[in-house]
């Protein structure tokens, strides 16, 4: 009897064994391959569907917060406006107020001067005032306040000086007084130009004296004959244009800067 079928029909069970060993194998490797990379499992088509991205609604304060900052921003450009505005008035008054105080402070000078009065604390407020722009003119005041001379003082004292004014120098011989006596009887001018006769020369300068005009009384003051014998007068009203002419300074420097 033969016995080769049986071996043969072994061999074919051990051969579909091992591969269907293999197969459960590859299977088994393919499958864990798959749950562990999600590229070869989107590349074969059997990856599972990506989940849906959930989309949260916006907050209602987030949607309106760009209207909120452009209405804080013209707020803010509103306030700083008025802050602005309120600035500018401030410092306007501050220097009204500034201009104030240093025209009462030229007037009060002015005032005391005219009276023949010391300044007093008004020194110290001039100095503070307008030492630092109009030193000279400061100065001038204070010196004349020292020893104050009125209009009404030159007045007087003007009119007491009246004849030695209209004699002459000094110095004058009798013969140069006899000259100048004929030469005033007659002379010749024109009709529109003063009169040189000493008398209508003092009597323009006491016109001009009452006037305040102290300036023009001193020009005709020394083209009289008797300019010599007018020496303290004449000092006297040198010293107070002087003065006048600081204060006339010292006004107009508060008018146009207003002090500090």
């Amino acid at each position: 009897m033969s016995t080769a079928p049986p071996r043969r029909v072994r061999t074919w069970t051990a051969t579909l064994a091992w591969v269907l060993l293999l197969l459960i194998a590859g299977a088994a490797l393919a499958t864990w391959g798959l749950t562990r990379w999600d590229s070869a499992a989107r590349f074969l088509g059997v990856a599972p569907p990506a989940p849906p991205v959930a989309f949260r609604a916006m907050p209602q304060a987030l949607v309106a917060r760009p209207v909120a900052d452009a209405s804080s921003a013209a707020k803010v450009a509103d306030l700083e406006a008025r802050l602005r505005l309120v600035e500018n008035a401030t410092q306007r008054t501050a220097g009204a107020a500034g201009r104030a105080d240093a025209l009462l402070v030229s007037f009060a000078s002015r005032r005391a001067m005219d009276r023949g009065v010391p300044l007093g604390y008004l020194e110290t407020l001039l100095a503070d005032r307008f030492g630092a722009e109009n030193p000279r003119a400061v100065a001038a005041i204070i010196t004349a306040s020292r020893d104050p001379v009125t209009l009404d003082q030159l007045i007087s004292d003007y009119e007491q000086l009246g004849p030695a004014l209209r004699r002459g120098a000094p110095d004058e011989s009798v013969w140069q007084s006899f000259k100048r006596e004929m030469g005033s009887l007659v002379a010749i001018r024109r009709g529109n130009s003063p009169s040189g006769k000493p008398q209508a020369r003092y009597e323009r300068a006491m016109a001009e004296l009452q006037t305040g005009h102290v300036d023009a009384a001193l020009a005709e003051t020394m083209r009289l004959p008797g300019a010599a014998r007018a020496g303290d007068w004449v000092a006297k009203a040198r010293r107070y244009v002087i003065a006048h002419r600081a204060l006339d300074e010292v006004e107009s420097a508060a008018l146009l800067s207003g002090g500090r």
